[in-house]
């Protein structure tokens, strides 16, 4: 990582730059450095000093915020490396690897190495460059190192038209093979219009959030999209976000692994859907997380393809849910945010 492509250059300098049909610029977003990317649909907004966080997500066309923020006016600050996640920023779109919950690195050379919530890449600053050649998979690059593993990830950016897409690479510089798990976690504001599209396979879900008492305990398996309230008996639909509660919070996984590689965000009043794409052989397992009030009162849904279940890297490695990594190489995946007017084109 710290030989970067002679074809990228160092972002520290420049004001405004265009590649292709999008543009590259400074600005500020509450109170911290960020880097926009834009065209004429989009403006995404990345903060480099914090993960690269995908603070902003702004459709020009429906003048809509489409992830979570957070109060209107409250400035950021630069989290410390292994901070408590809960107790910092909750909005946006973090990188998290290589655990969810608070864990250890669980064989090998690193066996014991403790991996702090939400995992290390969130908390800490990335390097930031821009590709002068017109790089098709990256206008716009940041690099992560781990400090507690031998790896380092890539993420090139691009806008084109509609479509918003990033393009992943975790080079493992160590001679053992790594396990991972790497999750979207993009927050995105919710509303009680919104229907949550998930593959058409998926008809069983795990839960995995011991709060609710609707869903039982962690482990619990439900029908989907509607099952049974364990506390009141009555049909819940799953793909329905509901209306804010107070003190509630809901996660559940696809227990298996997928064969198709989208989901979507039905905005029934706007009749708009904001589509999700993946490489299911990559990210073959999927996650969704809703705060409906009991996180700071907080309202929001994330949608999280990922490479490992279910949340902790060393659950992950006891059930052989986890990704890997060989030594001395490298492991690719993709993700892409897309606005559609119809679900038919939903794929």
């Amino acid at each position: 990582m710290d030989r970067a492509d002679k074809s990228l250059e160092d972002l520290k300098n420049f004001e405004s730059l265009k590649i292709g049909e999008a543009k590259i610029r400074r600005d500020s977003h509450r109170g911290l450095k960020s880097t926009v990317l834009e065209n004429d649909c989009w403006q995404a907004t990345f903060l480099p000093d914090y993960g690269s966080k995908l603070a902003s997500l702004y459709h020009k066309k429906e003048e809509q915020e489409f992830l979570f923020q957070p109060p209107q006016g409250e400035k950021l600050t630069l989290p410390e490396y292994g901070a408590d996640f809960a107790a910092c920023d909750a909005s946006g779109f973090d990188e998290v690897f290589p655990t969810i919950d608070a864990s250890f690195y669980p064989r090998g050379k690193w066996r014991g190495k403790e991996l702090p919530d939400h995992g290390e890449l969130w908390s800490v600053a990335w390097q930031e460059s821009m590709d002068k050649n017109q790089d098709p998979k990256g206008q716009l690059t940041f690099r992560g190192r781990s400090r507690q593993l031998p790896c380092w990830l890539e993420k090139k950016v691009t806008l084109k038209d509609n479509e918003l897409k990033f393009y992943y690479t975790l080079h493992n510089e160590g001679e053992e093979e790594l396990e991972f798990i790497w999750a979207a976690h993009p927050l995105f504001q919710a509303r009680p219009d919104l229907k949550i599209i998930l593959p058409e396979e998926v008809d069983e879900v795990i839960n995995v959030e011991d709060s609710n008492p609707h869903f039982g305990s962690w482990g619990t398996f439900h029908n989907y999209p509607l099952t049974r309230s364990q506390k009141t008996g009555e049909i819940i639909d799953l793909s329905q976000v509901p209306p804010p509660e107070r003190n509630t919070c809901r996660k559940f996984y696809v227990p298996r692994q997928s064969n198709q590689g989208y989901c979507a965000l039905h905005y029934q009043q706007k009749g708009l859907f904001l589509q999700i794409s993946y490489p299911p052989e990559k990210l073959p397992y999927l996650a969704v997380w809703e705060t409906l009030g009991g996180f700071r009162g907080d309202y929001n849904i994330a949608i999280e393809p990922c490479t490992g279940a279910f949340d902790d890297l060393y659950l992950a490695h006891k059930t052989g849910r986890v990704a890997t990594v060989a030594a001395q190489s490298s492991y690719n995946w993709w993700l892409s945010f897309s606005l559609l007017e119809k679900k038919e084109e939903i794929k």
